[in-house]
C-alpha cells in the first residue's frame, strides 16, 4: 500500500492508517482522536509521567533525538499495552518493546516538526509524512 493509501484511510474518518509495518500499524490508531494513549500529548505525557520527560523533550525539541530501551518503553506505557500492541502486530513482547524504541523517537519527531506538540488533527499533521524514515530498518 501507497503512502497516498494510507493517508487516505487517514483523512477518511476514524479509520487508521496501514503503513505496511505491523508494529506502526498497531500504534497509530492508539494515537488517533480518542485511541487508548490519548493522542500524540497523551503518549508524550506517559513518558514524563514514568520519569522519562527529558528524552520525550528531545524527540519535540529541534535538537538530537535521544536513544529510547526497551525496557523504558514498557515502563512508560505499560505491560498491558505493549501486550496489547505486540498481539495486534503478531509479534512478541520483546520484539514490541524493541521495535518502539526504535521507532517512537522518529514517530514523536516527525510528528512535531517545529519543537512543539502540535494542537491540531493527527491526520492532517501525518499529509507527507515519509514513514520510510520513521521506521528506519525496521522490518514490516
Amino acid at each position: 500500500m501507497g503512502l497516498m493509501d494510507m493517508l487516505g484511510g487517514l483523512m477518511g474518518g476514524n479509520k487508521a492508517p496501514q503503513s505496511g509495518n505491523s508494529l506502526l500499524d498497531s500504534v497509530l490508531p492508539m494515537l488517533l482522536k480518542g485511541g487508548a494513549l490519548g493522542g500524540l500529548a497523551g503518549l508524550i505525557g506517559k513518558f514524563a509521567s514514568a520519569g522519562l520527560g527529558h528524552k520525550a523533550s528531545s524527540w519535540v525539541g529541534t535538537g538530537p533525538n535521544a536513544d529510547l530501551h526497551p525496557d523504558e518503553v514498557e515502563q512508560a506505557l505499560g505491560s498491558d499495552t505493549i501486550s496489547q500492541l505486540a498481539s495486534k502486530a503478531g509479534i512478541s513482547t520483546d520484539q514490541a518493546k524493541g521495535g518502539l524504541a526504535s521507532m517512537l523517537p522518529n514517530l514523536i519527531n516527525h510528528l512535531t516538526p517545529n519543537g512543539s506538540v502540535p494542537t491540531g488533527n493527527l491526520a492532517k499533521m501525518m499529509k507527507g509524512l515519509d514513514f520510510s524514515k520513521i521506521l528506519g530498518g525496521l522490518g514490516g
